[in-house]
């Protein structure tokens, strides 16, 4: 990438800071006036100019002021964009709203696709949690009828799973919850080759219990695919590259494609901090006409799922990638008091 001039960099971040504010391209005029540069509109003209021939700018038609490219960007994100910390009093309300509820994955999904959208104004995306291995949490039996009890299964993650156990003979709600809190204290944290090395060392009914605990422990660790919890497309349908209807359209065909969403997330998500891609850096045809902010949360090794936010290319980088690194950070806390870390 090109080494612009001080002039020039004050130049190109003041013209993507006024078209991310107004949407409008931006005239030599209105930088003189905003730019804070002691130089004639000539002058302004001649470096748009500039920035233009190298990449950085573009302009709709002849006589209309410049707009950002893609390259003028990610310039920007990479060497003009002051860092944006969220203030006090916004972390504050967050906090507050995430220690409202209570320890429930889904209820933390939504509440933080609720604030990412809200804070950004525009779509957030949040996948649930998936566990590299999920780990036992405790377990309840329940009494159905003489021979038929109910298994409810709960893991670190917050996955709760039910099955029907057929009872070789009649057995007491009293001696379930017996059988349930001697299991609850042998199995807690453990995975699922643990759980089946302990299953043989209990008696036959315990066995028999744990052999249904194996067996959907097994079925989750099989799992590929995350939720996606989406929020906020009313947001990004007010910004004004969505006012053509089939641009709305072809938006909202592709938030309807949950698996392709996955992918996408999983694809761009960095390993650590946030990521930013813009536009088609992504070189994919869907995305085009979007940008994203994303970063990964949870306990490395253990679970974790991605945060993000999807908007136009002219999108307000710096406070979203605060509020996403935030609410990211958020996340690991919630899931290291979950894994009681």
């Amino acid at each position: 990438m090109a080494d612009l001039t001080e002039r020039q960099e004050r130049v190109l971040a003041s013209v993507v800071r006024e078209y991310v504010e107004t949407a409008q391209p931006v005239g030599s005029e209105t930088l003189v006036r905003k730019c804070g540069l002691r130089v004639s509109s000539a002058t302004i003209r001649n470096e748009l100019a500039a920035l233009e021939e190298m990449g950085f700018l573009t302009h709709p038609h002849t006589s209309a002021g410049r707009m950002p490219t893609e390259k003028g960007y990610r310039y920007f994100v990479e060497s003009l964009m002051q860092e944006f910390e969220l203030p006090p009093v916004e972390q504050r309300m967050i906090r507050h709203q995430f220690h409202q509820v209570t320890l429930d994955v889904d209820q933390w999904m939504r509440l933080a696709a609720a604030v990412l959208a809200r804070a950004s104004r525009n779509t957030a995306l949040v996948t649930a949690p998936l566990a590299a291995q999920c780990r036992f949490k405790h377990l309840q039996l329940v009494s159905i009828s003489e021979q038929v009890a109910l298994l409810v299964l709960v893991l670190q993650d917050g996955t709760v799973k039910q099955q029907m156990l057929a009872l070789a003979q009649p057995i007491s709600q009293e001696e379930l919850v017996r059988v349930s809190n001697r299991l609850n204290t042998h199995l807690v944290g453990l995975n699922l080759d643990q759980i089946r090395v302990l299953a043989l060392s209990l008696s036959v009914f315990e066995s028999d219990v744990l052999h249904v605990v194996a067996s959907l422990m097994q079925q989750i660790d099989m799992r590929s695919s995350h939720e996606v919890y989406r929020d906020g497309i009313m947001d990004i349908l007010r910004q004004p590259e969505f006012a053509a209807i089939e641009r709305m359209q072809a938006l909202l065909e592709m938030l309807e494609q949950r698996t392709l969403l996955e992918e996408i997330l999983s694809e761009f998500a960095p390993e650590h901090g946030v990521q930013v891609v813009i536009g088609g850096e992504s070189q994919r045809e869907e995305m085009s006409d979007y940008s994203m902010v994303l970063s990964r949360y949870g306990l490395p090794g253990e679970t974790g799922g991605i945060v993000g936010v999807l908007g136009p290319v002219r999108m307000q980088y710096a406070r979203t990638i605060g509020i996403v690194r935030y609410v990211s950070s958020l996340l690991d806390d919630l899931m290291a008091r979950m894994y009681g870390r």
